[in-house]
């Protein structure tokens, strides 16, 4: 790939107090968190529509980072970082359960992004860095935008400034657009250059293709809903003299697991397990092989359960495409 024409630094950890990202607009500055409640944050961020943002809210924790990432003020996606080195994808309650209702120590910030912003970090955090050969020097402006656009590299390029993060979108090697840090009226080429010339030695450079839409997550509620359906299931075809159907949607559940990984969190037998990183279309897809497979073997009582079980949520599942990946055409 183009990336092969460049080596990066050796990558240094940057103390999680220092992550700062490029913003529109700061809707609250860094402040200590016991002076913030998190779950009423997000429901002003998201209660007028006209203030339905897309942005970002940071959270320092005693021992990790966490990030939410917003579109129209609701939270489609969740990372954290113990090092601000190594980012993980984490599921949305996940990370807003980790957040003490009363804490006593960290910090939050809410600041608005540009949606291409979003993608560009979540890119950066959750995709692997391309291991290119030696021979760049990052400290020579010059000789780093000619080679980009020798390669004619198409992507994200982001650059760590001891804890700043900047993110530059690059049209055939050359920088087009950018998300800086302490932004200033100047072209993206012009900051590009005068951070490789200020701080090139010292920067932290990431080189990648160019990074799809922000994925969402299926929302917590989602989730529920399905762990609510599974068990409603059972107990449905227990009451209709299945009492083997707890066995039965366990093996069904163990056999669709290697096809549909997301069935890994969903063990009926496990309490209180961790919600998958996932998206809906796809865990509707494999929530519609589990359940219409436990129903399998009820012959044409199979669709009537199914159908009873889901009518009052049936307009939340069709837009989920749940419907889709059974095997019937639900009559309502």
């Amino acid at each position: 790939m183009a990336s092969r024409a460049f080596t990066f630094p050796s990558a240094m950890a940057t103390p999680r107090d220092a992550l700062r990202f490029p913003c529109q607009r700061v809707l609250l500055a860094r402040t200590r968190l016991a002076y913030v409640h998190l779950r009423n944050l997000l429901t002003d961020a998201k209660r007028d529509r006209a203030a339905r943002v897309f942005g970002y809210v940071g959270i320092w924790l005693p021992d990790e980072f966490l990030l939410l990432y917003l579109q129209e003020g609701e939270v489609v996606n969740a990372t954290a970082t113990t090092d601000a080195l190594r980012w993980r994808a984490i599921p949305i309650s996940e990370a807003l359960g980790r957040v003490p209702a009363a804490a006593e120590y960290g910090e939050i910030c809410f600041h608005e992004a540009d949606d291409e912003q979003l993608a560009a970090m979540h890119a950066d955090q959750v995709s692997d860095t391309p291991q290119p050969a030696p021979d760049t020097q990052w400290a020579d402006p010059a000789h780093v935008l000619g080679a980009l656009a020798a390669v004619m590299h198409d992507g994200l390029l982001a650059l760590d400034e001891g804890g700043a993060q900047h993110y530059v979108m690059l049209r055939m090697g050359a920088p087009v657009r950018g998300f800086f840090v302490d932004d200033a009226a100047a072209t993206a080429e012009f900051r590009v250059r005068d951070l490789l010339s200020r701080r090139g030695a010292a920067l932290r450079p990431r080189l990648y293709g160019v990074p799809r839409s922000l994925p969402q997550q299926a929302p917590p509620a989602l989730i529920a809903m399905y762990r609510e359906m599974s068990a409603a299931l059972v107990h449905r075809l227990t009451a209709l003299g299945v009492p083997e159907a707890p066995l039965l949607a366990e093996q069904t559940r163990q056999y669709l697991a290697p096809r549909y990984p997301v069935l890994e969190r969903f063990s009926l037998s496990v309490p209180n397990p961790r919600d998958p990183v996932t998206d809906a279309p796809t865990l509707s897809a494999a929530m519609g092989a589990w359940l219409s497979g436990v129903v399998a073997g009820q012959g044409a009582a199979a669709a009537t359960i199914v159908r009873d079980l889901t009518r009052d949520r049936r307009h939340v599942l069709q837009s989920t495409g749940f419907f889709d990946a059974l095997p019937w055409k639900l009559q309502w």
